[in-house]
């Protein structure tokens, strides 16, 4: 694992100008392409929101910093301990224009990057974001090494993206465990009403996305369901990493946990969270 640290350009040579985000950029153009190809804007208008923003957080930017790198360093060792994974991976710490607060890149075994403006300085918060995202990648390197033909994976799939997101949830809840429940699923003190909503709407919040995979397109449930702007159906986004969480738990019940971590190897894979969204 190795990680890329572009925030001290950042912060050492901050100045409220578009000209400085564009060199800051330009620095590391890899870095920058994924996150603005994929999770945010690249327009003037965006970066001039953003200058007039990041005053409000470049203290708490600050605080992140000095801690992020242990906290990424003790998350791996629990995945080491735990699953006896190796990370041949990137991951870049960024300041970036108040879209995603981290993401796994577009790759069979993939690069992390956290964008330190959107996570709370909290420990345990850095802790639970930490692990859903190693949890991806942990998620692809055992099934990799269980032989799962990646050449049949439907990567548009709203059902690969249950799987994922539960995968990731479980896989943050063993190796970081007892932190609030919501954390988990928002990474920050606020998802209390919303983990209290969804436990207490299961079946209506499974059967409403069930439907939506019959009437809507993927880039509509993407952001209906997986974006923190959808959630019109209920009131509340996201609401797809609670159902794949509950799909992922149900599983490991059912069939054990490692078969469930490679599940999407199994050629009637989706068929089988078909079912289980309608059941």
């Amino acid at each position: 694992m190795k990680i890329i640290d572009t925030v001290p350009y950042f912060l050492d040579n901050y100045q409220p100008s578009i000209n400085f985000l564009r060199n800051y950029y330009m620095k590391f153009p890899g870095i920058f392409k994924e996150y603005f190809s994929y999770h945010c804007k690249d327009t003037e208008e965006r970066h001039i929101q953003s200058l007039k923003r990041y005053p409000q957080v470049l203290t708490s930017i600050k605080l992140i910093h000095n801690e992020i790198v242990t906290i990424i360093k003790e998350v791996e060792q629990n995945y080491v301990g735990m699953y006896q994974v190796n990370y041949p991976i990137d991951i870049n710490l960024i300041v970036g224009g108040f879209g995603s607060n981290a993401y796994s890149h577009k790759q069979i075994i993939p690069n992390i990057t956290f964008a330190l403006e959107k996570l709370s300085p909290v420990s345990s918060h850095l802790q639970a974001i930490i692990a859903h995202e190693l949890g991806h990648v942990t998620h692809n390197i055992i099934s990799d090494k269980a032989g799962n033909d990646w050449s049949t994976v439907e990567w548009n799939s709203p059902l690969i993206w249950l799987f994922q997101e539960g995968a990731a949830t479980h896989f943050s809840r063993k190796t970081s465990p007892g932190l609030p429940p919501c954390v988990y699923f928002s990474f920050d003190d606020n998802g209390d009403k919303w983990l209290e909503f969804a436990s207490s709407h299961k079946k209506e919040i499974q059967l409403e996305f069930a439907k939506d995979l019959v009437k809507s397109n993927p880039q509509e449930i993407f952001r209906e369901w997986f974006s923190i702007n959808g959630g019109k159906t209920f009131g509340f986004p996201r609401l797809a990493y609670f159902l794949g969480d509950l799909l992922f738990h149900e599983r490991v019940l059912q069939v054990g946990e490692m078969n469930t971590i490679v599940a999407w190897k199994d050629h009637n894979f989706e068929e089988v969270v078909n079912s289980w969204l309608n059941y």
